[in-house]
C-alpha cells in the first residue's frame, strides 16, 4: 500500500493548525521537614502569606510563615503520606470553601466536604474563608431583634441581627444547649443557620444534629464539624471556613445565625501550629496574634446597610472558662471584641436554675433596641428586681425579722427566678414571654406558691390560646401591648379559676 504525499503533507498542515503554544512554569520546592500537621518546604521563593500549596499525592497546605531560607506550610488533612524530598508547589490561589444553598442541611469538614453519608456535595461557587470585613459605612447599627426563644435572654441580655454575643461559661454549663435552643428556634423566621463544632466529640455532634433533624430546624442549617482527631489546622480553620459560608447568605440580603462552638479551643489549635512552626510564644505561649485570630473572625458579623441589601450575621461565639475566671487570657480578648456576654454560673446550674444565666454578669450592648416594644415595657424593671432579690438574698440568711416591703421583694425574687427558668428544648415565641412576664411585674403572680408557678404559666399560655388568641397575635403583629385592660382582665380571669395544689 502507497501513501501519497499529498496526504502527509494535509495531515501534517491539520496537526499545525490545531498546535497551541502553550508555556506553563509551575514554582516547585522540596520538603525539608514534615511533622504533626506542618511541613516546611524550600524553593517556594515569591510564595505568598495564605496561598494554598499542593504535595506530590494531592493534599493540599496553606503557607503560613513566609522565612528567608524556607516556607512553613500548615497541611490542610492527613500528613502521612508526604515525606522529607517531595516536591511541593504553589497553585497561585488562596484557600476558598464550597459555598451555597446546597450546603443547607449538610454535615460538612472545614474544607467543605461532606461528612454526612448523604452523598457528595455539587456546589458550584466558593469563597475565600479569609476576607476583609465590613467597614464602617458598610454597616448599620443592629435594631432587629433576634428572638432566641429563651426567656432569660431575650428579656434580659436580648440579641439583635448583626450582633455579637459571647456565651461564657465553665464546661457542662449549658452552653451548646443555649445555642440549639435559639437554632430551633429560628423555624419560621426566615434566618439560615450555622453550627460550627470545634474540637467537639463526634459523638456529641452526631447527637446534637439528630436533636436539629428532630425538631427541622436542618431544614435551615450546615454544621460545620472538626472532631478531636482533626488535625490541627482544621480546628483552627472551621470557624472561618463557617463565616464564609454565612457571608454567602449575608451578601444575598439574607440572614444567617452562626455559632462558633468553640473558640477556645481552636485558640489552643492556633497556639499548637505556632509553636510547631516556631513563632515567638507570648502570655500563657499563644502567639503575640492571638487577639487578631477572633477579632478578624467576629469583625465579620454585621448588619449590612440597605445598599449591600441589608443582609445580616449574628455570630455567637463560646468561650469556656476554668472556675468562672473571666479574667483569663481569651475570655478578656473576646469580652473586648464582642457586643456583650452572656455568663452561665456553675452554682445556679447545680442549684436548678437552667438556664444558669447570671443576670449580674450578663450584658447586652445593644440592649433595647434588639426587643420589640412590648418586650422593652414587661422586662424593663426585670434586671433589678433580680439584682436587689440576689443582695437581699444573702442578707436575708442572717436575719428572721423582716419588714413586709423586703418580703414581697424576696417573694417576687423567688417567683422571677422560677419563670424564668426553661425546660430543654422547648423554646417560647416571643407573645408568650411577654404574656407571662407582663403577669410577673404587674403582680399576678405574687398570690401564686412558687411550686407553682410552672403549671401557672403551661396553663395562663393553654387558656389564651383557647380563649384570647386575639390579644397574642395583637402582639406578635404590632410588637406593642394590647389595652393594658383588656390584658389584665384576660389574666384576672384565668387566676380566678386557677387551682393551687399547694397546701
Amino acid at each position: 500500500m502507497s501513501i501519497k504525499a499529498e496526504e502527509i503533507s494535509a495531515l501534517i498542515k491539520q496537526q499545525l493548525a490545531n498546535y497551541q503554544d502553550e508555556l506553563r512554569v509551575d514554582e516547585v520546592g522540596t520538603v525539608t521537614y514534615v511533622g504533626d500537621g506542618i511541613a516546611r518546604a524550600t524553593g517556594l521563593d515569591n510564595a505568598l502569606a495564605g496561598e494554598l500549596l499542593e504535595f506530590d499525592d494531592g493534599t493540599y497546605g496553606m503557607a503560613q510563615n513566609l522565612e528567608s531560607n524556607d516556607v512553613g506550610i500548615v497541611i490542610l488533612g492527613s500528613f502521612k503520606q508526604i515525606r522529607e524530598g517531595d516536591s511541593v508547589k504553589r497553585t497561585g490561589r488562596i484557600m476558598e470553601v464550597p459555598v451555597g444553598e446546597q450546603m443547607i442541611g449538610r454535615v460538612v469538614n472545614p474544607l467543605g466536604q461532606a461528612i454526612d453519608g448523604l452523598g457528595e456535595l455539587k456546589v458550584d461557587k466558593t469563597r475565600p474563608v479569609e476576607k476583609k470585613a465590613p467597614g464602617v459605612m458598610e454597616r448599620q447599627s443592629v435594631k432587629e431583634p433576634l428572638q432566641t426563644g429563651i426567656k432569660a435572654i431575650d428579656a434580659l441580655v436580648p440579641i439583635g441581627r448583626g450582633q455579637r454575643e459571647l456565651v461564657i461559661g465553665d464546661r457542662k454549663t449549658g452552653k451548646t444547649s443555649i445555642a440549639i435552643d435559639a437554632i430551633i428556634n429560628q423555624k419560621g423566621q426566615n434566618m439560615i443557620c450555622i453550627y460550627v463544632a470545634i474540637g467537639q466529640k463526634e459523638s456529641t455532634v452526631r447527637s446534637q444534629v439528630e436533636t436539629l433533624r428532630s425538631f427541622g430546624a436542618m431544614d435551615y442549617t450546615i454544621v460545620v464539624s472538626a472532631g478531636p482527631s482533626s488535625p490541627a489546622p482544621l480546628l483552627w480553620l472551621a470557624p472561618y471556613a463557617g463565616a464564609a459560608m454565612g457571608e454567602e447568605f449575608m451578601y444575598n440580603g439574607k440572614h444567617v445565625l452562626i455559632v462558633y462552638d468553640d473558640l477556645t479551643k481552636q485558640a489552643d489549635a492556633y497556639r499548637e501550629l505556632s509553636l510547631i512552626l516556631r513563632r515567638p510564644p507570648g502570655r500563657e505561649a499563644y502567639p503575640g496574634d492571638v487577639f487578631y485570630l477572633h477579632s478578624r473572625l467576629l469583625e465579620r458579623a454585621a448588619k449590612l446597610s440597605d445598599e449591600l441589601g441589608g443582609g445580616s450575621m449574628t455570630a455567637l461565639p463560646f468561650i469556656e472558662t476554668k472556675a468562672g475566671d473571666v479574667s483569663a487570657y481569651i475570655p478578656t480578648n473576646v469580652i473586648s471584641i464582642t457586643d456583650g456576654q452572656i455568663f452561665l454560673d456553675s452554682n445556679n446550674f447545680y442549684s436548678g436554675i437552667r438556664p444558669a444565666i447570671d443576670a449580674g454578669t450578663s450584658v447586652s450592648r445593644v440592649g433595647g433596641s434588639a426587643q420589640i416594644k412590648a418586650m422593652k415595657k414587661v422586662s424593663g424593671t426585670l434586671r433589678l428586681d433580680l439584682a436587689s432579690y440576689r443582695e437581699m438574698e444573702s442578707f436575708a440568711q442572717f436575719g428572721s425579722d423582716l419588714d413586709e416591703a423586703t418580703q414581697a421583694k424576696l417573694a417576687r425574687g423567688r417567683r422571677t427566678v422560677e419563670v424564668l427558668k426553661q425546660p430543654l428544648h422547648k423554646p417560647l415565641v416571643v407573645e408568650k414571654q411577654v404574656l407571662i412576664l407582663y403577669a410577673l411585674t404587674h403582680g399576678f403572680l405574687d398570690a401564686v406558691p412558687v411550686d407553682d408557678i410552672t403549671r401557672f404559666q403551661n396553663e395562663l399560655f393553654e387558656f389564651f390560646d383557647n380563649n384570647h388568641k386575639d390579644l397574642l397575635d395583637s402582639i406578635k403583629e404590632t410588637g406593642n401591648l394590647p389595652e393594658t385592660g383588656k390584658l389584665d382582665a384576660a389574666i384576672k380571669d384565668f387566676s380566678a379559676g386557677f387551682q393551687s395544689t399547694a397546701k
